[in-house]
C-alpha cells in the first residue's frame, strides 16, 4: 500500500478538504487523522536503544543443570 502524506489545517468551520488525490475517481482509500504536534508521542517505544550491552561472564553455562541429558 502506498501511503501519501498531505499536511493541512483545521479551518474554524471544522471541516477538512482534500484536493488533488492522485486516484482515479471512485478508487477506494484509507483516510487516517492524527495530531501533527504529537510526532514525539512514541519516542520512547525502545527505552533501551544505544544504551552500552555488558556480558557478564559470557561463556558461563546456562542452565546446565537443567537439562536431563546431563544429569
Amino acid at each position: 500500500m502506498k501511503t501519501y502524506k498531505i499536511e493541512a489545517t483545521v479551518p474554524s468551520n471544522g471541516k477538512l478538504t482534500i484536493t488533488g488525490l492522485p486516484f482515479e475517481v471512485g478508487h477506494k482509500v484509507e483516510v487516517t487523522v492524527r495530531d501533527a504536534s504529537s510526532n514525539g508521542e512514541h519516542a520512547n517505544t525502545y527505552p533501551l536503544r544505544g544504551m552500552p550491552i555488558r556480558y557478564e561472564e559470557p561463556f558461563k553455562p546456562v542452565a546446565d543443570t537443567d537439562w536431563e541429558a546431563l544429569k
